[in-house]
């Protein structure tokens, strides 16, 4: 992954990170943040895939429903928010919109991608830290102020 801090403003940095062939997405940028101590964020991306999984979540089971894509795909739509979770670590949460080669789509809670050829990633830091915790009646985590 190559990186680039485009601009700060006071305690705001905007960053563009271009993740490089086979990187798997949600660990890099997870890292990248957890290197910068981002401790919240806002992000977009577009790029591709060579396979993904997408989630779709399941109240009633309290917790994520694998959707494999087992082939190359275009990164159409991947939008998200970086907090600190229980760990005290930044926690990503990002849901993505995946295009097929016969021009559907599947979309929905960003579990893994494999970037193929690359995924350009714009990330904009937040002053404010923000917190994740874990609800367990719902089973998932949810941003508290």
């Amino acid at each position: 992954m190559k990186s680039k801090l485009l601009a700060q403003t006071g305690a705001e940095r905007t960053f563009i990170l271009v993740l490089d062939e086979g990187e798997e997405a949600l660990a890099t940028i997870t890292a990248f943040a957890k290197q910068e101590r981002i401790g919240a964020a806002s992000l977009s991306a577009i790029g591709a895939f060579t396979r993904g999984v997408v989630g779709w979540f399941d109240f009633a089971a309290r917790g994520y429903r694998d959707i494999p894509v087992e082939e190359q795909c275009e990164v159409l739509s991947l939008i998200g928010d970086i907090a600190v979770g229980d760990d005290g670590a930044p926690s990503l949460h990002a849901h993505i919109v995946l295009g097929l080669k016969d021009g559907s789509t599947r979309g929905g809670h960003l579990l893994e991608g494999v970037t193929h050829p690359t995924l350009e990633v714009v990330l904009v830091e937040t002053p404010v830290h923000l917190r994740r915790r874990k609800h367990p009646a719902l089973g998932i985590a949810l941003i508290e102020f």
